[in-house]
């Protein structure tokens, strides 16, 4: 290929470089020029054209990429025409994209020329998508450079798409005296929705007690009624192959494939089998929409991919789900988490003054705590306030806050938990509750929540050091109902108590979580620090 400047007289067959535009009409880049051309470009005082001219052994960048792309195209995936020196593949039926990546890149070294771009393999795609792209970097490629990719695709296959396969799954959830109706319904709306996104149909849903005779009867009604699938989602996670759940599969002459995986969330999975049916345990996190590592395995297995110990271990390189979340996915994707500022109270211990419009180094106790909130991934920050709530909302004027009064402030915190809940987002996942008068909480600690948060949306998360637990507490949406119920002043610890089997505890590498401002002598001691 020479590709330089040609004078217009000897630019026949030339392909352009750039679009060209004349007074009267445009030629786009890679139009071959004819000797039409030629004449206008005459009448447009047009002399010199930048452009390439092909050798004869050489493929303009159009026919390279159809070229590459039909011999990367199988099965149910066909390359449209190219355009522009690129040509897709598309899927003409949803599946699981199974890609070979070290041909991927060996084909990618055979000439810097010729590129090709994939999904990442086991991609679930819709049909009509495109799975792969083959772009031509110059004007031309050589036919002997072509023929160097064919060789490579013919050995050794690098794209396919396995088709899904519908089956019947049955769903089994185990309960304690812990476990909610929200919950229970709550797992199997997002369980239903997971199958059927995938062509199957959950056909069978069982709930039985939390204890193997009861899980094993169920497994054996599920197989009696001829289900492919078996998801069982425990009262309480399992954390050893002995435990509940998988006793009761092995107790009815199952066999544990694999237990764990490298992926976050879902690292408490298993995969079992009794005779040829999949058996999974589902992790917590499963029964959020969002996308975890039951995900991939449950892909696989309903497009009748092979799925053994090596298979889930071979999953934790791009693993770490909660990254893309964290970095690179949208607002929506993420939880969201509204932060809930309690600034009502009188603060009678404090004397005349509202202690949270006392000034620490200069800046009022509760414009520390609501600065913290604002500097955080909260996707919401709404202040309550009560008494003297003019100066509170003046003290923080000019941030992005809500406010809501609670004309109940005289009664307890509990009456403004209750009014906060009402008055914030209905969109929320959860509601991170943030005391006023705790000046030293930052937005790390904040975060350090909410990331806690992510992989599981049901634990209510509780910051700790030292064995001590301290403030502030993120509670899940569905323990708002019994939050709005409290009644006094004494917060939600009793909430704490009654599900203490769902608390998780974060360790805070400081003491901001105890430190709150109810004296003058307690605020004359921060001062000093």
């Amino acid at each position: 290929m020479i590709f330089r400047n040609f004078l217009r007289e000897e630019a026949e067959g030339v392909m352009l470089a750039h679009t060209l535009k004349l007074p009267a009409l445009t030629f786009k880049k890679g139009r071959r020029l004819s000797a039409g051309d030629l004449e206008l470009l005459l009448e447009a005082g047009v002399a010199t054209v930048s452009g390439a001219r092909l050798a004869p052994d050489e493929l303009d960048e159009d026919q390279a990429a159809e070229a590459v792309a039909t011999i990367l195209a199988s099965g149910p995936l066909v390359a449209r025409r190219a355009h522009a020196g690129r040509c897709n593949l598309h899927a003409e039926q949803a599946g699981i994209l199974v890609v070979d990546g070290a041909v991927i890149d060996r084909l990618n070294h055979v000439d810097e020329a010729i590129t090709i771009a994939t999904l990442s393999p086991y991609t679930p795609v819709r049909k009509g998508q495109v799975v792969a792209t083959v772009k031509i970097i110059p004007f031309a490629v050589r036919q002997s450079r072509i023929a160097a990719c064919r060789e490579l695709i013919d050995a050794c296959p690098p794209l396919r798409l396995a088709p899904l396969v519908a089956q019947r799954v049955a769903l089994i959830m185990s309960e304690s005296s812990a476990t909610t109706t929200s919950i229970l319904d709550k797992t199997l709306a997002v369980t239903k929705s997971r199958i059927e996104a995938l062509g199957s149909r959950l056909c069978l849903t069982l709930r039985c007690r939390h204890d193997s005779d009861a899980i094993g009867a169920a497994l054996d009604q599920a197989l009696a009624a001829g289900c492919e699938l078996i998801l069982v989602s425990g009262a309480a996670v399992t954390k050893d192959r002995g435990d509940v759940v998988p006793a009761a599969i092995v107790g009815r002459g199952g066999e544990i494939t694999h237990f764990g995986m490298p992926v976050e969330p879902g690292n408490m999975l298993l995969l079992a089998r009794i005779a040829a049916v999949p058996v999974i345990n589902l992790p917590g996190c499963a029964r959020s929409r969002r996308s975890n590592g039951f995900d991939w395995l449950l892909q696989r297995l309903l497009a009748q991919l092979p799925v053994a110990g090596a298979e889930i271990m071979n999953m934790g390189v791009g693993g770490l789900i909660r990254s893309a979340h964290d970095e690179g996915a949208t607002e929506a994707a993420r939880p969201r988490v509204g932060a809930l500022v309690l600034a009502a109270g009188r603060s009678t211990r404090m004397g005349e003054a509202n202690k949270l419009l006392c000034p620490l180094a200069g800046v009022p106790l509760v414009a520390r705590a609501v600065d913290a909130a604002c500097a955080s991934q909260c996707a919401q920050v709404m202040v309550v306030t009560g008494h003297e709530a003019a100066q509170v909302e003046a003290a923080l004027a000019g941030r992005r806050v809500s406010f809501t009064y609670n004309p109940a402030f005289e009664q307890g915190m509990a009456s403004s938990l209750a009014c906060g809940l009402r008055a914030m987002s209905q969109d929320l996942d959860a509601v991170l509750v943030l005391l006023g008068d705790m000046p030293q909480i930052s937005a790390e600690d904040i975060d350090t929540l909410l990331e806690v948060f992510a992989p599981d949306c049901l634990a209510i998360v509780v910051p700790e050091r030292h064995g001590r637990r301290g403030n502030p507490v993120l509670w899940p949406r569905r323990y708002f109902a019994e939050i709005c119920a409290l009644k006094g002043d004494v917060g939600a610890r009793e909430l704490l108590i009654r599900h203490a089997d769902e608390v998780k505890t974060v360790v805070i590498s400081s003491d901001a979580i105890f430190a709150d401002v109810d004296t003058p002598e307690a605020l004359r001691q921060m001062e000093g620090k």
